[in-house]
This record gives C-alpha cells, structure tokens and sequence, in this order.
C-alpha cells in the first residue's frame, strides 16, 4: 500500500536536509520510537509501540539508508520490522525530498508498506492506515519545530518540554483522526480545508 505525506520545516532546504539526516537528532521526535543502535552511518535500529485500544503492538526492526542524493536533497530508506509478540512485521520502503516552501522547507514523503501476519488485517483499511499516518508525521513535525524552537530559545535560555517519544502511540486518537479523513475523502471534502 502506498501512503504519501508532506510536512515543512522551519528551516532553508540546505539546514533542514542536514537534520534530517541526524537520526540522533530528530528520532526523539517521532511518536513512539525509540532508537536503540546506530550499526554504521546509514543503517539504525530501534523500536516503535503503538496501542490501538486494547491491542499494544511493539515493533523492533531496522531502516538503512539505501541512496542519499544530497545535491538534489533526496533519500531513499528500507525499514523493517517485527512485533515483538510474534503477529507479524512491516516492510517499508520510504522515499523523501525537500523543496523549497517559503521561508522554510517541505518535506514529501513517499512510502510503500507491506503488512504480514495477523497484523496485515489492518492493511484491509488502508484510509485509515493513511490517517493514522498523517497524524504520525504531524505529531512528528510538530515535535521537530518545538525542538528547533528549543534550539534556539536555549541560547537566551529558554526551553520547553518535548514530549516523551519512547510512550506508545495512542491509537484512539489516530484512529479517530483516520476514520475523520476518510469521511471527509467520502464526501468530498479533504482535510484542513473548508
């Protein structure tokens, strides 16, 4: 199943390629994960939990990078994971670039990800697999501004909190924002548009 997703970065394409790529930098913001290893300059591994109301599903895997083109700003990366109570993994191969956006820069994201096991049911709603991760990537991008706003606030000394990644997801509210899109895609409207 293919899921496309864009966020911006406060930041000019050249700085915000840099982060980026700091994968020590920006994992504490991604909901849920944790980063565990780093084996070599392209390739991590880690864990990321989510909980769908009753269900807790922890995943353990790995993401190499596989090409980093950095004169055109784009990257491709293979992830793959397996829960850890054995119902099965995912595969992903992930495509990004930057582009220019204002004063800052857009991030597209481009992946293809195949479900196995008892998992892959959730692959059947595959709306809803493309809202939960577009609430992903927006709890992402919002936990990336506040850690450069972080950044720079701690120079003249001021700093918020950023929320713990390592805690499982919560489910509930990304299903809900996931149903809420694909009604909107039912009846013609389209997220944050009125």
């Amino acid at each position: 199943m293919r899921i496309d997703n864009s966020f911006e970065v406060p930041l000019p394409p050249d700085e915000a390629w840099k982060v980026l790529l700091d994968i020590e930098r920006i994992a504490p913001c991604m909901p849920g994960a944790e980063l565990t290893e780093i084996v070599d300059a392209r390739t991590y591994r880690g864990k990321v939990s989510v909980r769908l109301g009753p269900v807790a599903l922890a995943f353990a895997g790995e993401v190499r990078f596989e090409d980093i083109d950095d004169q055109d700003r784009k990257a491709r990366a293979v992830a793959q994971g397996k829960d850890s109570k054995g119902r099965g993994g995912a595969n992903a191969n992930v495509d990004f670039h930057l582009e220019p956006a204002g004063l800052g820069s857009k991030v597209l994201v481009a992946t293809d990800l195949n479900l196995s096991g008892s998992i892959a049911q959730y692959g059947r709603a595959s709306g809803m697999i493309q809202g939960v991760a577009t609430a992903l990537i927006g709890q992402f991008a919002e936990n990336l501004r506040m850690q450069l706003e972080n950044e720079e606030n701690a120079k003249g000394g001021a700093v918020q909190p950023i929320a713990s990644a390592a805690q499982p997801i919560s489910g509930f509210a990304l299903i809900f924002q996931g149903l809420w899109n694909v009604i909107l895609r039912l009846f013609g409207g389209a997220p944050g548009k009125n």
